[in-house]
């Protein structure tokens, strides 16, 4: 007899995206630290086709927006990044930097795009992840490499409105500005 298969997490529980910016809607498979597979259904209730004409023709209009795929497939990379280990205390998950994505077919209202994210490499504060979006059997969009990094929270925020500014850089002329 094996034993039952842990449960899925749920996506809200691992990101912080909330409606309109969260672009994933269900995990379906998670190995920690190797690989997911997630669910996005796209809908014509998406805010990115509000400005669409009800009469507009069938066309480049209903494509899902490229950067928007890239994002939903970066957040399911997100997923499996924070689904190894909750980030440190006071750590926050930044996307670095996406090569080599090609989009092979368009994404339309009323498909469902699985993303498929693999760990590529992991580094002791980033993590290299590649895949693909499919619709079906069909490839929708590969990815060669997307880096995401893990940073100290209080670096990120503004600073205490009552310290002092830091000096702004000086440039002296024919050398590199200093601080």
């Amino acid at each position: 007899m094996t034993a039952p298969a842990p449960a899925l997490p749920r996506v809200t529980d691992l990101l912080p995206h909330r409606y309109p910016m969260l672009l994933v809607d269900r995990v379906t498979e998670l190995v920690p630290g190797e690989r997911i597979r997630t669910l996005k259904a796209v809908t014509l209730n998406e805010p990115w086709y509000a400005a669409i004409p009800p009469d507009a023709a069938p066309g480049t209009a209903y494509d899902y927006p490229q950067s928007l795929l890239v994002e939903s497939w970066g957040q399911s990379a997100g997923l499996l990044a924070s689904a190894v280990a909750e980030a440190p205390s006071g750590q926050v998950m930044l996307f670095g930097s996406v090569a080599d994505a090609e989009f092979h077919l368009p994404v339309l209202p009323g498909d469902v795009i699985e993303h498929r994210v693999r760990v590529s490499r992991a580094l002791t504060d980033s993590v290299i992840f590649e895949g693909s979006s499919h619709r079906g059997d069909e490839t929708v969009m590969t990815v060669t490499r997307m880096v995401m990094a893990f940073r100290p929270a209080d670096r990120l925020r503004p600073g205490d409105p009552a310290e002092p500014a830091p000096p702004p850089p000086t440039a002296a002329p024919g050398r590199e500005a200093i601080r």
